[in-house]
């Protein structure tokens, strides 16, 4: 009888609850409204010529190299950030490995480490959910190959401090540590000027997010050239789209709709914030585009409410210290007055149930 790897069935499965998705979704971080206008006029312009070959990743890497700064050699271009994180695991890890990971996180860094066969080591948040430096430090050993850490965090949106980052780095210079900055664009800061100075640092940057392309899967890499030279090696030539390299430098070069989306994101997460804190509903101050809030036995219900009306949003219950929560995207001004209107219909009718 054919079986797989003892890691394949050992390694915790992955369902994405993405059917049924109607309305406003408020549920899975994506952009709101959509990509750019010229990534749509692209689209409309691409030939039956271009989609018949192979797709070329290096012009992109270069566009991305100039947008970021760095050398395209210090670029990979991956299906995603997911995959950007399964060639991490699979470049640096084999069996009695040990990936640190801070919890609550994405779970696909759990996920693509236990493929290898390398141990998970997580390390729980306090209560407030912050980064836990001390935590991580002291976790940190001779078997130590792969740190994740996402800046701004999923689902708490929580950012790490680059003097924390930087702790970790010089602990672990035997490591790769990846700092993902998938929700850079809500934040504004970056390592990306420490990739020369710290040869163990990667950093996973999303087209998934603010630039509203997440049916692309299109992500980057960035680390030094030597290292990204090995993780070439295990990666697919053509594992990113020809479709969505084509498309690259439109999304990259329409600064305005980028900026106008982040900012109004950025507006929706103040107007929220002020909403819970009238309620007094707890919740986590929040670097990305969405806030995660604490209803404690309101939660099933509130969730339930908001779909009633149109509102998908994010049941965080089963993550590590995330009893009782759930996590809502921010969207743009119009969909925020959407929102806002139905949390306070559905909030103030609950005032019975705990929301602690």
């Amino acid at each position: 009888m054919l079986k797989a790897r003892k890691a394949v069935l050992e390694m915790k499965e992955y369902h994405p609850p993405l059917s049924g998705r109607e309305g406003l979704r408020l549920d899975f971080n994506e952009n709101t409204v959509g990509c750019s206008p010229r990534v749509l006029a692209k689209l409309r312009s691409i030939t039956a010529d271009q989609l018949a070959r192979y797709p070329e990743r290096e012009p992109g890497e270069r566009t991305i190299a100039a947008f970021l700064g760095v050398s395209a050699a210090q670029v990979l271009l991956t299906n995603g950030v997911d995959e950007a994180i399964h060639l991490l695991c699979e470049c640096y890890l084999q069996d009695d490995d040990e990936v640190i990971i801070p919890t609550p996180t994405f779970s696909m860094y759990e996920i693509y480490a236990q493929q290898t066969g390398a141990k998970v080591i997580t390390v729980q948040a306090a209560d407030d959910l912050r980064f836990p430096v001390a935590g991580v430090l002291s976790a940190i050993n001779a078997r130590t190959k792969v740190i994740a850490i996402a800046s701004p965090n999923n689902p708490t949106g929580a950012a790490t401090s680059e003097e924390e980052l930087v702790q970790v780095l010089k602990a672990a210079p035997h490591a790769a540590v990846l700092v993902d900055e998938a929700y850079f664009e809500f934040y504004g800061r970056t390592l990306v000027p420490l990739i020369s100075r710290y040869a163990n640092l990667f950093i996973a940057r999303t087209f998934s997010k603010a630039f509203g392309l997440a049916g692309f899967r299109l992500g980057a890499l960035v680390g030094s050239s030597d290292n990204l030279r090995m993780v070439r090696k295990v990666s697919s030539p053509y594992s990113v789209n020809g479709i969505a390299l084509a498309c690259l430098g439109e999304a990259l070069a329409d600064e305005a709709y980028l900026h106008d989306y982040s900012a109004q994101v950025r507006e929706g997460r103040e107007r929220l914030e002020k909403v819970l804190e009238g309620k007094g509903i707890t919740y986590w101050k929040s670097e990305a585009n969405f806030i995660l809030l604490r209803l404690g036995e309101a939660r099933i219900q509130f969730v339930e409410s908001m779909k009633k009306r149109g509102i998908l949003v994010r049941d965080r219950n089963g993550d590590p210290g995330c009893g009782g929560c759930v996590r809502i995207t921010i969207g743009t001004r119009e969909q925020m007055d959407q929102l806002l209107k139905a949390c306070s219909e559905v909030l103030d009718g609950s005032k019975g149930q705990s929301h602690r």
